[in-house]
């Protein structure tokens, strides 16, 4: 008797993803695909929910020709890259000296607590956070400072500024358009 399997149904980017990876790609010899697995590896991760899969990798790795190895090895070197499930917002923040003698440690805690997110673990149980320490952030003048995709909140050193950056992150109706849906032309990967 064989049991019933359910069918996966395996990633497929989505036509404006393709035609960028394809833009991304030309501009590389053929036989130097690979050299685009970065710029790839962030449509990937915008395209599936934040997060690189397993499967989504070798996805990666089917569209650049090279073996799912090859992804591996550059998705679990940079932490820019999730490999677990996050939530709708992920809040880099920044660990380094100007911003822990600026209260980046403290900061962690307040927003551990007001968000109910642990750093290093999953999203919150609302689905809406995901904390991450990062090495610098190269605001040290503004420190402490947090990042959210594209941008910095800075001076999050006081009550009233980390609620303003909670507020305004958990009144986004949307999610943030993807560069290459706005215009049809990237904006973050422009000059790659």
């Amino acid at each position: 008797m064989s049991l019933p399997t359910e069918s996966i149904q395996k990633p497929q980017f989505s036509e404006a993803a393709k035609a960028e990876i394809d833009r991304i790609c030309k501009q590389y010899p053929a036989e130097r695909r690979k050299s685009a697995m970065l710029p790839v590896l962030h449509i990937a991760q915008a395209e599936f929910g934040g997060w690189v899969a397993p499967e989504v990798q070798d996805l990666v790795a089917e569209v650049l020709g090279v073996k799912p190895i090859e992804v591996y090895e550059v998705s679990t070197f940079y932490t820019m890259f999730n490999l677990k499930p996050v939530g709708k917002h992920v809040l880099e923040i920044c660990r380094t000296g100007p911003c822990q003698l600026r209260g980046s440690d403290e900061l962690t805690l307040e927003l551990e607590r007001i968000t109910g997110a642990k750093v290093g673990e999953g999203p919150s149980a609302d689905g809406l956070f995901t904390l991450k320490e990062v090495e610098c952030l190269a605001a040290c003048g503004f420190a402490p400072v947090v990042q959210v995709r594209e941008k910095y909140y800075e001076q999050l050193d006081t009550e009233e500024s980390v609620n303003a950056m909670l507020s305004e992150l958990r009144n986004m109706v949307h999610r943030p358009a993807l560069p290459w849906e706005e215009t049809g032309l990237p904006n973050a990967l422009a000059n790659n």
